[in-house]
This record gives C-alpha cells, sequence and structure tokens, in this order.
C-alpha cells in the first residue's frame, strides 16, 4: 500500500494536482482487491480488518465458492463482511458462447456438431462445471500444450492435459 500510495503521490505531483511535499501514507489507496483469499491465514485476515478500520480502505476478498464461512471463526472480521456473492455455474448457453470466443482466440473456429469439438466441450463442461474462472484458467493452458505440441485443433486429449497441470478436481 505504502509503494502504491508513492506512485500515485508521485504522479499527482508531476501532473501538478499536488503541491504538497508531505506524503499522506497510504491515504491514496482506497480498495485492496485480494484474490485466492481462501489461502490467507488468521494473522493475514487480521491485518486486513485492522487496515479496513484504521484506514477506511474498501476491500474485495475473491475466493473459492464457501470461503465467507471461514470468516465465521474471526467474529472481528466477519461483523464487517457486507455481503458475499457467489457466481453460479455458466448455464448451457453461456458456457457456449464463453467457449466461442475462447476456441477463436486460439484461432479455431467451434463447431458443436463436430465430433471432436463436441468431445472437447464436454471435457470442458465435465472438468470445470461452468466455473468462468476456471474456464479462463484452462484455456491458457491449452493453449501453452497445444503451442509446446504443434497442435492446431483443440481435443477432449488437449483438454485433458492442460488439466492435469492445474489443480483441479476430476468429476
Amino acid at each position: 500500500m505504502a509503494r502504491v500510495s508513492i506512485c500515485i503521490e508521485v504522479h499527482l505531483r508531476e501532473t501538478g494536482k499536488v503541491t504538497s511535499p508531505i506524503a499522506r501514507r497510504h491515504k491514496n489507496v482506497e480498495l485492496i482487491i485480494i484474490d485466492e483469499s481462501e489461502r490467507l491465514n488468521a494473522t493475514a485476515l487480521e491485518m486486513l480488518r485492522d487496515r479496513y478500520d484504521r484506514d477506511n480502505v474498501a476491500v474485495i476478498l475473491i475466493g473459492m465458492p464457501g470461503f465467507e464461512k471461514q470468516f465465521s471463526r474471526f467474529p472481528q472480521l466477519y461483523s464487517r463482511v457486507g455481503f458475499a456473492h457467489e457466481y453460479r455455474p455458466l448455464a448451457e448457453d453461456e458456457l457456449q458462447f464463453v467457449l466461442e470466443r475462447h476456441w477463436r482466440k486460439l484461432g479455431q473456429t467451434l463447431d458443436p456438431d463436430d465430433f471432436t469439438d463436441a468431445q472437447a466441450i464436454a471435457a470442458i463442461a465435465r472438468i470445470t462445471r461452468g466455473n468462468f474462472r476456471l474456464i479462463d484458467r484452462l484455456f491458457t493452458q491449452m493453449h501453452r500444450v497445444m503451442r509446446i505440441n504443434e497442435l492446431n485443433t483443440i481435443t477432449d486429449d488437449v483438454v485433458e492435459a492442460a488439466r492435469s497441470t492445474l489443480v483441479v478436481g476430476l468429476t
């Protein structure tokens, strides 16, 4: 927070929006976004709560479904939770829409009537269960697998090879 605040302060000075030589420590940071929040330990959560209280900084914690339940063990933090939003899995038509765009990014055209594409779609749906974030991570690995192996077609084998590099449970 100190580094970000200093960078903001320098920028504001250079653009002439702030002329005061006294830095307002951490006051330029208004929002902290933390991904994979379920991995935070009790000390880190307490530090976030303290920062929230002292500096009136907004905090967004992003994590796996149900991770907000672990906050019930930390009443001082839990009492400050405004709301928890759980994104639902993508519906079939939403999944199709997302997959078409991912296919296009890889230089492919998705054809659900093609057997190879249908198998790959089924594998992606099974592995990700419609989790948008997981789909994005999976496609990053699929692109890597295709590039390394000099492949031009997305197959269920490519999907499975990409899955094997991620920390994802099998279903």
